[in-house]
């Protein structure tokens, strides 16, 4: 038996996944909580891309970006997403795929009155995803937001949280010989109970 089947103990595929990269992190050189996260836009095409996962919460995974940019006009447009964590450290990663709603409310709030103040004033300098001419260009548009805020810009209404509900989890474990451990997790619904399913690597 291999010594990694016991990383998947427990009954709460959330906790398994806090635990996971809770793990990882002293490892991780950078961005232990960097996630690859995939969408779809209007014609069935995907994009992929690293965004930075902020809390895992009892149900769900929250990340923050621009609402009009690409990646939230096809959140938003889909309703569905799915992203991969991957820690090199710990050779493990966590595959999700589920529904997606907003977070625009005072946990957005809070999380972006938490961000550097060049970082809050970004948000409402970038038109993300849209052509620019220049690096000075958006730089002056840094510079207009500080003018016009100062200190306590507040949130953008174009920039908020998105909450990713999964569907189906599933955890894989690194092992020799390429004799890896992989377990699925799968829901029929958001209130429904897991039904966990070992695979072949």
């Amino acid at each position: 038996m291999s010594a990694q089947q016991d990383v998947f103990d427990g009954d709460d595929p959330f906790a398994l996944a806090r635990l996971w990269m809770d793990e990882a992190a002293p490892e991780e050189v950078n961005d232990p909580n960097a996630m690859a996260l995939a969408t779809v836009d209007a014609d069935g095409m995907p994009n992929v891309r690293i965004v930075l996962l902020k809390e895992i919460e009892a149900d769900a995974f929250v990340f923050y970006t621009n609402y009009d940019s690409a990646k939230g006009t096809e959140l938003l447009n889909s309703g569905t997403a799915a992203f991969v964590l991957h820690w090199k450290a710990t050779r493990r990663q966590v595959r999700v795929r589920g529904l997606v709603e907003r977070e625009d409310g005072a946990k957005a709030d809070e999380y972006y009155h938490s961000r550097p103040l060049d970082s809050r004033l970004g948000a409402w300098a970038s038109q993300q995803s849209r052509p620019l001419d220049s690096r000075e260009t958006l730089m002056r548009a840094v510079e207009q937001a500080r003018d016009r805020f100062g200190e306590d810009p507040p949130r953008p209404a174009h920039w908020g949280g998105f909450r990713i509900r999964p569907l189906e989890m599933e955890f894989w474990a690194d092992g020799a010989y390429r004799l890896h451990d992989r377990e699925r997790w799968t829901r029929d619904t958001l209130e429904g109970g897991w039904s966990r399913t070992r695979l072949f690597p």
